[in-house]
């Protein structure tokens, strides 16, 4: 069963993703937070597999609480839920550790297929709206990247939003070799999810 935290300051947006979570075979809300500060004690006392972290809260605010998080439990995955265009401190939150964000107007059937991409292992990308947050908060000069000419290519394609299977159709090789692309380049750039890929890829100017 996958655990879900949900954090956020109103309760009507708690109950709302409560009922949905609850509703997907296999997910279960195992604790709700007001504050971040809540969020964090909530997580201490049972590890959650997903945080659904708002932004803006009293107390604490979810670029620190998602840090907290992500360093007390490295299992956990932590999905903002933002308002975006409001929410300057999102990309704090991506370099904080989170997997990706969600709008607070997703529909609800696409909140359910992010949730279960993230408990899966894969970030959110939604490659507009990330090019949109990177463009704003990512400044020169460049970053240099260690990494071989191939492992540059798939870096590119990640950052345009595509999944492994659409990686290895575009560069016809395999899906093995593409995810030990991946692998290497979340090892040499010291990265923890596929966001924060995208983050070295725009600090590089690659896109």
């Amino acid at each position: 069963m996958i655990k879900v935290l949900v954090a956020d300051d109103q309760p009507l947006i708690r109950e709302s993703f409560r009922r949905l979570i609850d509703s997907v075979p296999g997910f279960q809300v195992s604790g709700e937070a007001a504050t971040g500060a809540q969020a964090v004690a909530v997580a201490a006392g049972e590890p959650p597999d997903l945080v659904l972290m708002d932004v803006r809260m009293p107390e604490m605010d979810g670029i620190e609480a998602t840090r907290r998080i992500c360093a007390g439990h490295p299992q956990a995955r932590v999905l903002i839920v933002t308002t975006f265009d409001l929410d300057e401190y999102v990309y704090g939150a991506l370099q904080a550790g989170a997997a990706g964000f969600l709008l607070k107007d997703t529909p609800p059937a696409e909140l359910i297929r992010s949730v279960r991409a993230v408990a899966a292992g894969d970030s959110l990308l939604g490659p507009s709206a990330t090019r949109r947050l990177i463009e704003r908060y990512v400044n020169p000069p460049a970053r240099r990247l260690d990494i071989t000419e191939r492992e540059r290519e798939v870096l590119v394609l990640v950052a345009r939003g595509l999944a492994n299977a659409e990686i290895a159709r575009t560069l016809y090789v395999s899906l093995s070799t593409v995810k030990t692309h991946v692998s290497s380049l979340l090892l040499k750039l010291g990265a923890r999810t596929r966001v924060h890929l995208v983050i070295a890829a725009y600090e590089a100017n690659l896109v």
